[in-house]
Parts: structure tokens; sequence; C-alpha cells
């Protein structure tokens, strides 16, 4: 930070830039994967893993060294799945693409504000804040809408007489990791926002 002016040195402009500019890149690629998913679910065949209550793997059985070898998914390929099911598969890729353009465009907005000297201005707490919810809320729910897909997948499979004993009929995984990224950005937002009251009680006694 150059001390005399307050802005910052060139250094720093050009780290902050090459962080604006690779959250764009992160936002567009997540785009552009999410309607890569979309075009595939709403292909056919729909290739997808349907998770199975542990079934062994008889190959490994008797292999030294191998304690036990199971099954923990399969994968499966319908040529025909009903509108609705090939929505929540969507709505499972398209959530988590979603906050992360979310919260790319805040850390884009955020290294704008801090090479323009303007970290403090009053759009950011909203705009960290929208970030860190999206993040922690669609972190749970598009787990969700995946599940129940694959639930209606076996329910398909039962339907058509398929054996479908070993498939797991519903099961929501969680990975925590990206919540606790959002609860960050939570407290990140909090600070900009005492940031913010500093800075006006400071202007008025000025």
């Amino acid at each position: 930070m150059d001390t005399r002016n307050g802005r910052p040195s060139l250094s720093e402009a050009v780290a902050l830039g090459l962080v604006a500019t690779g959250a764009v890149s992160i936002g567009i690629a997540s785009i552009f994967g999410a309607v890569g998913a979309g075009i595939e679910i709403f292909g056919s065949p729909v290739s997808l893993s349907l998770p199975v209550d542990g079934a062994e793997m008889t190959s490994l059985a008797d292999a030294d060294g191998v304690a036990a070898a199971e099954y923990t998914q399969s994968l499966v390929s319908f040529e025909t799945l009903d509108a609705g099911t090939r929505w929540l598969l969507l709505a499972e890729v398209a959530l988590p693409a979603l906050a992360t353009v979310i919260v790319c465009a805040a850390l884009w907005w955020l290294g704008l504000s801090l090479i323009r000297q303007r970290a403090f201005r009053r759009s950011m707490v909203p705009v960290l804040a929208t970030a860190a919810f999206a993040l922690i809320v669609t972190t749970m729910i598009a787990p969700l809408f995946g599940a129940i897909a694959r639930a209606q997948m076996v329910e398909q499979l039962a339907a058509s007489g398929a054996d479908t004993e070993g498939f797991s009929l519903f099961l929501y995984q969680l990975d925590p990791a990206p919540i606790g990224w959002g609860i960050a950005l939570a407290l990140v937002a909090t600070a900009f926002e005492v940031g913010q009251r500093l800075q006006r009680e400071t202007e008025g006694l000025v």
C-alpha cells in the first residue's frame, strides 16, 4: 500500500486484478459446466451412478492382502427418464454452479473495490451476505434434489421388473466444507458492516 496517498501499490493492484480475473474465469467455467451437464441430463441415454448398499466385490474376495471389497455405486444408463427426475438432476448440478457464480461475482466486486479504494461501499455487505447465503443454502438443497432423483430412478427400475435389491432407496450426502466457507463469508460481511459503521463515525468527527 502506498502510505503517501493510500493507494495500492503496483504489485498489490496486479494481485487484486488477478484475483478478480480468476474469479470471473471460475464463474464462467461453472456456467459452461452446468450447461454441459444439462445437455447430458436431457439427452439420451442418461448415465448416472446409483448408490449401492455395500454389494460384495467378489472378484477381490480372495485377493491377498484384501480384507473386504464392496461396491458403493453402480453406473446405470437410462434410455428413458421422466422430465421431473431430469429437472431434479439438473438442479443438483445447477444450484452449486449458481452459488459459485455468485461467490465469484462477490470476489470480483471486492477486488475491484479494493483497487478503487472503496472497500467499504454500501453494496459490499449485501453482496457478501448474498454469496454466503447462496453457498450455504445450495450446499444443503442440491444433494437433496439428487437424492430424490436417484430414489425415483430406483423406483423406475423396480417398476420395469428389474431386481433393485442392494440399491439404496434414499441417500442424502452433505459436504460440510462449502457450509464452512459460507459461514466464513458471512463473518467477512459482518466485518465489512462494522468497518462501514466505523468509517461513518470517523467521517462524522472530521
